[in-house]
């Protein structure tokens, strides 16, 4: 096993043609870390905005690219408890390093892949679904019967989120951008679903509830849409904002409106968050979910995996991503994969 390995890689912070692939040194396990072969790994928000220069990961996290991938454990560091041995199949959340050929993990963060699924199917899992499950359940205290609206619900964390959203008994509806898109959330089992750039989905909403409002509004898009948003949240309904796609400007009274509603704004972040946290929360999901990707399962949750790229075509990747053309996750594969 030599030192280096491949990754994706960026000189100066800007556009997709920015990126290539660099040979890099592999990394040195710290205390309680998992060294992983990456198969595949999966392209986030995150990513983008890192590669443009505007979201550095954490403190003592990777430089590299990548909150997620799926392949076989290569090796343990000092102080891990044992959890996992050379070659088992497995997948991870990390703060960074999953665009590349071996990535560096903490144990507690690692899942087993369920059985049936492909490496890029597993990679399309952690980040994701770990981010719909805590908006729902850590975050949101999402309840039986009520009712979810997801924006982007055809993006990897939408459609997640319609998903688990089913399976804690509530009912999701979503927003998107398309016709082939909703089509897509409403297999999933989406209840309803609105254009936003052909209808008032805060009328849509209204019209769906009779008039009650949604109970949780999962947002990633932020300030273009606040005034549709308090308009169709219920009374104390959890408007819950964990991204920026369209601005994080205000203009409005916003605070009347949702003050009139008594309504709560929670705002979210996974990367950030302490060891701790994520532990749990993948301790939560790997116990309450993850059986749930069974084929015999009652009600089977299903990966959406909209384009596999080789790591060399990082940049097409991202560029489909910027483009919003993605229904689902894309997949980044590793050249060492096969």
């Amino acid at each position: 096993m030599g030192e280096s390995m491949l990754a994706a890689f960026f000189d100066t912070p800007g556009g997709p043609e920015n990126l290539y692939v660099k040979e890099v040194p592999k990394p040195k396990l710290k205390e309680g870390e998992i060294l992983i072969k990456v198969h595949a790994s999966a392209l986030n928000r995150a990513d983008l905005l890192q590669r443009q220069g505007k979201y550095p990961p954490p403190v003592g996290a990777s430089e590299l690219l990548g909150l997620e991938a799926a392949g076989t454990v290569a090796g343990s560091g000092p102080g891990c408890e044992g959890r996992w041995k050379s070659g088992d199949r497995v997948m991870a959340l990390m703060a960074g390093g999953g665009n590349a050929e071996y990535a560096a993990v903490q144990e507690g963060y690692v899942m087993p892949i369920p059985a049936g699924l492909t490496y890029a199917q597993a990679a399309s899992i952690p980040e994701g679904w770990l981010t719909a499950y805590q908006l729902l359940h850590f975050v949101g205290k999402v309840q039986k019967g009520e009712t979810v609206l997801i924006h982007a619900g055809a993006s990897g964390v939408g459609t997640a989120a319609i998903q688990l959203t089913r399976l804690a008994g509530a009912i999701p509806i979503v927003t998107a951008g398309a016709k082939e898109k909703l089509g897509m959330t409403a297999k999933l089992g989406a209840a309803a679903g609105f254009n936003y750039k052909e209808e008032d989905f805060s009328k849509k909403v209204q019209e769906f509830t009779k008039g009650a409002g949604a109970d949780i509004i999962l947002d990633c898009v932020g300030g273009s849409n606040w005034e549709k948003n308090v308009d169709c949240l219920n009374t104390d309904g959890r408007w819950i904002l964990y991204g920026l796609m369209s601005t994080g400007e205000i203009k409005g009274d916003l605070l009347s409106k949702l003050l009139r509603k008594r309504g709560n704004l929670l705002c979210s972040l996974l990367r950030s968050r302490s060891h701790k946290y994520k532990e749990e929360l993948v301790a939560a999901f790997t116990k309450e979910a993850l059986p749930y990707y069974s084929p015999n399962s009652q009600l089977q949750l299903q990966t959406v995996v909209d384009s596999v790229y080789p790591l060399h075509e990082i940049g097409d990747a991202h560029r489909r991503m910027e483009e919003n053309k993605n229904t689902g996750k894309i997949i980044i594969e590793m050249p060492s994969s096969a």
